[in-house]
């Protein structure tokens, strides 16, 4: 299956590093954030059982933070007796490499430890806690180079779930969402963390979803959802461009993708899905519907459909072209909520009560299976409520995932 986004390559330049392999997931949902990676090579099928397993690590600590992978090091979060601590790990071998404290850990019902997934670039590794704690260590040794706040430095609010974005680093920038009335939104130099801009103009208060970059009309902006604004930001100064309504109700997580001027953007709660039309200063809505209610799982665009899970209808293909469903997949045979990522052809996807994970075909025809296994062993530490919510990711030849404090790593190259 070929990626339709157009400005993938712009945006793998600007976020990847020189030390980066091809096959590198540098940041949240990969280097153009859209959750497609471009190996090639891989199994196409999986035996009983799943594929080999490489090797697994059992001292992440509690957290739902997926990874990012680049120069042969595995980037996550993880939470120990009230901490939140950035940790490296040798990503061929699973051995620990160094691990630093970013702040304390954001208490709530739903398990205690951090969301957010690192990001790297230029020998540097980016992390934020749930209390907002910004850091930026040294990818090699994890010491300590700068460190802001998003409340104390910038005004922000905690949401009730805690700092969940994954800051995005652009060029000479790395760019987060505070919140607040000082402005949203908020860039800092990479090398020093000190300010560059606020959205000062857009003043919503901090979600969970994660800044995308898009070129549109001749100029670069950032693209971020909150709980009732979708808002395009000139990457320059954070200048408004557009902004367009969303009805948010309780979070709102999943992030933007940018398709060929328009923008597609999806949450849970009984709100749906939307795409809208960029013009000059506007964006127009071309559909609204309920056939994609994505609570925190991600969707893909892939050859003119997005694909993801829907709390309507179960796993789901919906068109770009009018938002329709051109399948949906529920119940037995199917697999239940969760995660989805893609590489060669192939979707993979991990149910979030079980922790079973299974290939399909990526394909608009139907729901095509090509093997499945049950994460193992799998953590007695979450908390009553929670579940599997790290997302999958796949980096040179390598699928990585986590439960809490475990992190597996399977061989998924073609033999």
């Amino acid at each position: 299956m070929r990626n339709t986004t157009p400005v993938l390559t712009l945006i793998v330049l600007t976020l990847c590093a020189a030390t980066t392999l091809a096959g590198d997931w540098p940041t949240w949902r990969g280097p153009a954030r859209d959750d497609v990676s471009t190996e090639t090579g891989l199994m196409k099928s999986w035996p009983e059982g799943g594929p080999k397993r490489v090797w697994l690590f059992d001292k992440a600590g509690l957290g739902y933070s997926s990874y990012s992978i680049a120069d042969g090091k595995l980037f996550t979060m993880g939470a120990e007796g009230g901490n939140t601590f950035l940790l490296a790990l040798d990503a061929n071998t699973g051995k620990e490499l160094w691990r630093t404290q970013v702040g304390q850990v954001l208490k709530n019902g739903w398990g205690d430890g951090p969301r957010s997934t690192p990001t790297y670039s230029d020998g540097l590794v980016y992390a934020l806690g749930g209390r907002g704690d910004l850091v930026c260590v040294d990818a090699g040794k994890g010491t300590l180079k700068w460190r802001k706040s998003l409340t104390a430095d910038f005004g922000g609010r905690t949401p009730g779930w805690g700092y969940s974005e994954s800051p995005l680093v652009d060029g000479n920038k790395v760019v987060v969402t505070p919140g607040g009335k000082n402005g949203a939104v908020v860039a800092l130099n990479k090398l020093s963390g000190a300010p560059l801009w606020r959205s000062s103009d857009f003043t919503e208060g901090a979600q969970y979803s994660s800044i995308i970059v898009a070129e549109h009309g001749g100029k670069k902006q950032y693209i971020q959802l909150t709980m009732k604004k979708l808002v395009g930001l000139d990457a320059e100064d954070g200048s408004v461009l557009w902004t367009s309504d969303w009805p948010g109700r309780t979070a709102v997580i999943p992030t933007p993708i940018y398709h060929d001027g328009h923008v597609y953007i999806a949450s849970g709660y009984g709100v749906g899905s939307k795409l809208v039309k960029l013009n000059g200063s506007s964006a127009q809505n071309v559909w609204a519907n309920t056939v994609m209610v994505n609570h925190h799982g991600g969707v893909i665009l892939l050859d003119g459909h997005f694909f993801g899970y829907s709390d309507k209808g179960g796993w789901t293909a919906q068109s770009f072209k009018d938002g329709e469903a051109a399948w949906a997949k529920k119940g037995r045979g199917s697999l239940g909520k969760g995660a989805i990522a893609y590489a060669d052809g192939r979707f993979y996807l991990l149910e979030e009560g079980s922790g079973t994970v299974a290939l399909i075909a990526a394909s608009s025809d139907d729901w095509e299976e090509h093997g499945r296994f049950k994460l193992d062993p799998q953590s007695t530490r979450r908390s009553r409520r929670g579940k599997v919510w790290a997302h999958p990711v796949i980096a040179n030849g390598k699928l990585y995932l986590r439960d809490q404090e475990y992190i597996y790593c399977y061989d998924i190259k073609a033999k």
